[in-house]
């Protein structure tokens, strides 16, 4: 599979998202649709997108009771997105639900993929916050092998965790990697990071970038600058 790189579409409207894809110009970037967009737009804006031609990661990051994620992801395969997620901490038997519902009558479903921990969390909050005390290195190859004995196609990690995630499942369970940004830009909010080239030879099989382009004074240019980073 191919590497590629997805723009996170994060803009409160239709009208913001729609006035910067209209600034790629034929080009069709793989698309991140999350919370703030979907939330705003509901499933109408995905459909309008991926009528454009673009491919889409619906980042919602379910995480509730089996039966809940397995009806919510029955509704999700009807959008045909080519990617969506769930909370690894949801367990085994909702990431199981998951599948099934999220897989249609002809057998086809949506790549899915599992959050392990958030690119916000470091060691210190996530013993604080949620009290989990083993190292966060060994959590997220925990919750790796875990999406993957429950047939998931991969997993939301940092860039730093792809190759051991690789390693400890398979080369083929896909890494999709946020926590991205150029060497010369602001890291915000994030904290554990690497730029499209580390990241590349990091393993990870997909990066997401948000703010180092849509915030970019060039987006067009600072996305080229991703796939010559990463992809090329």
């Amino acid at each position: 599979m191919g590497k590629d790189v997805i723009v996170a579409c994060d803009f409160p409207s239709r009208e913001r998202v729609m006035s910067f894809l209209e600034l790629f110009k034929g080009r069709k970037p793989f698309v991140k649709i999350g919370m703030e967009l979907f939330y705003a737009e509901g499933p109408d804006i995905v459909r309008e997108i991926k009528k454009r031609g673009h491919k889409i990661f619906l980042d919602l990051k379910l995480h509730d009771i089996p039966n809940t994620v397995k009806k919510a992801m029955s509704v999700l395969s009807g959008l045909e997105v080519d990617m969506t997620n769930l909370h690894a901490a949801g367990t085994q038997e909702m990431m199981r639900a998951a599948l099934e519902g999220l897989t249609r009558p002809d057998g086809t479903r949506p790549l899915l993929i599992a959050v392990t921990q958030l690119t916000s969390t470091d060691q210190e909050s996530m013993e604080r916050d949620i009290l989990i005390k083993e190292p966060i290195d060994q959590v997220v190859m925990h919750y790796a092998k875990t999406a993957a004995d429950c047939g998931l196609d991969g997993v939301v990690c940092s860039p730093l965790e792809s190759g051991k995630v690789h390693s400890v499942c398979s080369d083929s369970f896909l890494t999709v990697t946020p926590g991205v940004r150029f060497a010369d830009g602001d890291i915000g909010d994030q904290k554990r990071v690497m730029t499209p080239a580390q990241a590349k030879l990091a393993g990870s099989d997909y990066i997401v970038v948000g703010r180092p382009i849509t915030a970019a004074s060039d987006p067009v240019e600072a996305y080229e600058r991703c796939i010559r980073g990463f992809v090329d």
